[in-house]
């Protein structure tokens, strides 16, 4: 009975042990910050991180339980269509932790500044999406839709609301793009906007995937009658949820059983004549619909995967230190401490070159940006996008590795939801041959390559590029995708190396050069490898 009382109590100390915040818990954050022109943010930061790793962490958990979470409310007690999802408590209980940090009211600040923001969203991710982060990232997208596009009217009818720290009084946004017969293929969208006399629209169709199904306002893609086939003729509508206290001619047909992301709901949706306002031109729409919309939250859920990968990163950590075995805690272990090593490189470097691309982006908001940033971020935020949500996977797999059987248990840890909520990151906003076929495309078509390899270069010299350089440019000269995989994982491991590297920390060096050899090197067993992995360890 010792014995057991013994490695109970073990477990009680690892989760005493865990952090109280997750600011605090995480170095190379803190440095970025720093760096990054925001450390005047840090005690909203710290804020957060204490909420999120505390009360905030609670309230998800709760939430996620079975009985716990969202439901369809089709009508109200007397029968009347509401179109409506019911909530438990604690659901409210993490919104209300989340949108009170001020993240989405950050956006009132014009350039956007999108370290801060998403600083504060990495932070609140490391809970996982939590039935309130996929929507933040939707909520931005429409935010910045609506500042770039809007009528004066339009901003002044939504953008107090969107922009509001206050839980109860704000305004959430989603973006409904996906339908049965398209998915990627965006092209191939049959949904419908009628023009009525009064300039107004009305959206007719289907939509196979609406994530945030609850929000108040709705961007919608659809093509206006006559418009022409494919993605030129789709324009950009705002859709109202309700009009005049009633559902704005729309009916969820049934919410999504997905495989994580459970807490927030997901839907299909069909359109029935519903009310929309046209946003921005509409020739421009899927092009706005892209750089405005999908590419904001390609970047959070690139932030999204990096808190995910930090939080596996922490829980394996922490267990490994308190969980003993043939006399020893399993941290001292080398293959165990070539994990964690490796899942802590993984987590700094999807944050390293987010971080890197959420700076380079306000650049471009502020018109201070060179031509080879501008086509450096269109083709880096798909690449990295790919990559951090690989890296993120591996990273909590190997969490619930070092955990054993007990990572397998949904009570035991946040693990096994965390990586249900990676898979689905890695197939939202563009599966990863999505991207990689995006990138292709970009290249051809406006030869964003070249600035993209002007500014890595620019970074990391010519010579250390060469190689992959090469091979994506025979890509392009064959028109042959069959290698896109390979090289364009390389490329996203470059763009995290090329921030890690600037970073003077003898850690994070250490950790960055792990990185090289394991995803860059052709031969990742090396003289020194063994140092290598004690200096990470350390």
């Amino acid at each position: 009975m010792k014995a057991v009382e013994e490695g109970r109590g073990a477990l009680g100390d690892w989760l005493e042990a865990q952090p109280h915040n997750f600011y605090d818990a995480d170095p190379l954050l803190q440095i970025l910050v720093r760096e990054g022109g925001i450390g005047d943010r840090i005690e909203t930061l710290e804020a957060l991180g204490a909420e999120a790793a505390g009360p905030l962490d609670a309230a998800v958990i709760e939430n996620n339980r079975p009985g716990n979470l969202p439901s369809l409310e089709t009508f109200d007690g007397i029968g009347r269509h509401v179109a409506g999802i019911a909530h438990h408590p604690s659901y409210h209980r993490a919104g209300k932790f989340i949108y009170e940090s001020g993240v989405m009211a950050a956006y009132a600040e014009i350039p956007n500044p999108h370290p801060l923001i998403l600083s504060l969203f990495y932070l609140s991710a490391h809970v996982g999406e939590g039935g309130h982060n996929c929507p933040l990232a939707c909520t931005a997208g429409l935010i910045r839709a609506l500042q770039a596009l809007g009528t004066e009217e339009q901003k002044a009818a939504w953008l107090p609301g969107l922009l509001t720290p206050v839980y109860g009084d704000h305004l959430v946004g989603a973006q409904f793009l996906t339908e049965v017969q398209g998915g990627s293929d965006v092209g191939a969208n049959a949904t419908v906007a009628e023009r009525r006399v009064d300039g107004s629209w009305r959206i007719v169709g289907e939509k196979w995937f609406c994530s945030s199904a609850d929000a108040d306002l709705f961007v919608v893609t659809a093509r206006p009658e006559g418009a022409a086939a494919g993605t030129a003729g789709l324009g950009l509508f705002l859709v109202p949820r309700d009009l005049d206290g009633e559902p704005n001619a729309f009916v969820l047909r049934r919410l999504k059983d997905k495989l994580g992301t459970r807490s927030m709901v997901t839907a299909e949706i069909d359109f029935e004549e519903a009310y929309a306002e046209q946003l921005g031109p509409l020739e421009d729409g899927f092009r706005n619909t892209m750089e405005l919309v999908i590419d904001t939250s390609r970047l959070y859920n690139a932030f999204g995967c990096a808190a995910l990968a930090h939080r596996a990163y922490l829980v394996a950590r922490g267990y490994a230190e308190h969980r003993r075995a043939f006399g020893e805690t399993i941290a001292s272990y080398p293959l165990v401490k070539e994990t964690l090593s490796m899942t802590r490189a993984d987590a700094e470097a999807a944050l390293a070159g987010s971080f890197w691309l959420a700076r380079i982006q306000q650049r471009v908001d502020s018109g201070e940006a060179a031509d080879d940033e501008v086509a450096f971020l269109r083709m880096g935020l798909n690449l990295n996008k790919v990559r951090t949500a690989q890296l993120s996977h591996d990273a909590v797999n190997r969490g619930i590795e070092i955990l054993g059987g007990n990572g397998t248990i949904e009570t035991f840890s946040v693990l096994p939801r965390l990586l249900r909520d990676n898979v689905v990151f890695e197939n939202w906003e563009g599966t990863h041959h999505t991207l990689r076929m995006q990138a292709f495309k970009d290249a051809v078509r406006f030869g964003v390559h070249e600035g993209f390899f002007a500014v890595l270069e620019g970074r990391l010299g010519r010579d250390r590029l060469r190689g992959d350089r090469r091979a994506f440019e025979q890509c392009l000269e064959q028109r042959d995708t069959l290698l896109l995989r390979r090289v364009c994982d390389r490329l996203g491991s470059w763009i995290h190396l090329a921030e890690l590297e600037s970073i003077d920390d003898p850690g994070i060096r250490a950790r960055a050069e792990l990185t090289t050899t394991r995803h860059l090197s052709a031969d990742p067993i090396r003289d020194g490898y063994r140092d290598l992995v004690e200096r990470c360890a350390s």
